[in-house]
């Protein structure tokens, strides 16, 4: 029973009742049930440190969207905050349980028009991860509180806690207050303020498909890779295709697949196309993929007109941009993952960094526990750390992202020239 759960039931115990009557503690907490926020709770769960986590859906699977992400040279990260037996069954949160993941595979990028392999990028132990499973296995056997959005945040003066208040009224206060509440953080706004701390708009979009298919029309697409494939092409846009969800690698219909186009797209066609319809955003992605090769031509030709698709203008987050240094208050408030380095998709890093995140912050917060350094000099390591390794990387990617949609730049850019590898490896 973690500490949370043991103050709620005193508290319901006392006949305390309104939620503003509710004031638990713990060392650390963690705004945000994402990947990385769990990721760190069971880190300091590992070390038996007390941390509860705060998340404002009303719980993990409350929306209806899934994705999924790249693992490789975090994986080892991820497995330090893990237990034995939760590592060993990462498999079955692969997208596809039934493909062993291979000590050295390959990305493989096309021509998206001629379907020519322009590139293949090795890369050692690559995981594809299923999101919502993910969150399900980093779960278990944590404090999670689901339905508090945060409002406000406020220190003591005595420099040893801050207090979380959420909009239903109630309160939380912890030693160190950890945002990880994804790319257009809440609590980054708080300490930033909502214009340092807004998240910034870039002049590309992108519209997003999953969909099952007929059995024949399912194994064709799957021929072209089992598991994942990048399409360039050279009127401007970039495709990724995959699998998403394989829960039975016999029944092919049951296969759902994960693909999308993205492009240029100033902020003007941006707000422009704000208002548009489902059926608008698909019809604009179908004349897209018809400059495509396949397997991206026939995987959107192949959709129903009324086929749900969603779509985002791409963003990023810079942590060592002019005005984006927040003040920890000796080391009391901190950000990590995509709240702390919103990063572009295209080479595959955001999950990487947010779980070396999670384990550089586990470390940290162990050396202000243990009195073997002060919380605030703990937590300024930690920034500088990852200030410089992640915001390195969200220029990196952006600059990707501009150099994949222009196809006089496309084989210098950084993903083609330097794989996947972290900004220090490249």
């Amino acid at each position: 029973m973690g500490i949370f759960t043991r103050i709620c039931n005193a508290a319901k115990a006392s006949g305390s009742s309104t939620p503003s009557e509710l004031v638990p503690t713990a060392t650390v907490l963690i705004v945000g049930a994402g990947s990385t926020g769990l990721a760190l709770a069971q880190g300091l769960r590992k070390a038996g440190i007390p941390c509860v986590v705060v998340e404002k859906q009303s719980g993990l699977d409350s929306h209806s969207r899934d994705w999924n992400m790249g693992l490789h040279w975090g994986a080892s990260a991820l497995r330090s905050l893990m237990t034995e037996d939760m590592w060993a069954r990462i498999q079955t949160v692969q997208v596809d349980p039934s493909q062993p993941t291979a000590p050295k595979d390959a990305l493989n990028f096309m021509n998206g028009q001629s379907g020519e392999t322009m590139a293949v990028i090795p890369v050692q132990n690559f995981y594809r991860l299923r999101r919502r499973k993910l969150r399900g296995l980093l779960s278990e056997g944590l404090d999670i509180r689901y339905g508090k959005n945060l409002r406000a945040i406020k220190y003591s003066s005595d420099g040893k806690r801050v207090k979380a208040t959420f909009q239903d009224g109630s309160t939380m206060s912890a030693r160190l207050i950890v945002g990880t509440d994804g790319a257009r953080s809440t609590l980054r706004q708080l300490v930033l303020g909502p214009k340092s701390g807004a998240i910034r708009r870039l002049p590309f979009s992108a519209t997003f498909v999953q969909a099952r298919f007929k059995p024949d029309q399912a194994r064709y697409l799957r021929k072209f890779h089992p598991l994942y494939i990048a399409g360039i092409n050279p009127a401007g846009f970039f495709s990724f295709f995959g699998m998403h969800d394989a829960p039975d690698p016999d029944h092919p219909e049951q296969w759902t697949f994960f693909f999308y186009i993205s492009w240029p797209s100033s902020l003007e066609e941006q707000d422009e196309t704000a208002s548009w319809s489902n059926a608008e955003r698909l019809k604009q992605v179908k004349e897209f993929a018809k400059s495509f090769t396949d397997p991206f031509r026939s995987a959107f030709e192949w959709l129903e007109d009324d086929h749900p698709v969603w779509y985002m203008g791409l963003t990023d987050f810079d942590p060592g941009a002019d005005g984006h240094r927040w003040d920890s208050h000796g080391g009391r408030v901190t950000v990590a993952g995509d709240a702390a380095h919103a990063m572009t998709y295209q080479r595959g890093q955001g999950l990487n960094h947010s779980v070396t995140d999670a384990a550089k912050l586990t470390e940290a917060v162990k050396m202000f526990v243990s009195e073997k350094k002060s919380q605030q000099a703990a937590i300024a390591a930690y920034e500088e750390e990852m200030i410089t390794r992640a915001g390195g990387e969200v220029r990196l990617s952006t600059v990707n992202t501009e150099m994949l949609h222009n196809w006089a730049k496309v084989l210098q850019s950084p993903v083609l020239t330097s794989g996947m590898k972290p900004p220090s490896d490249s």
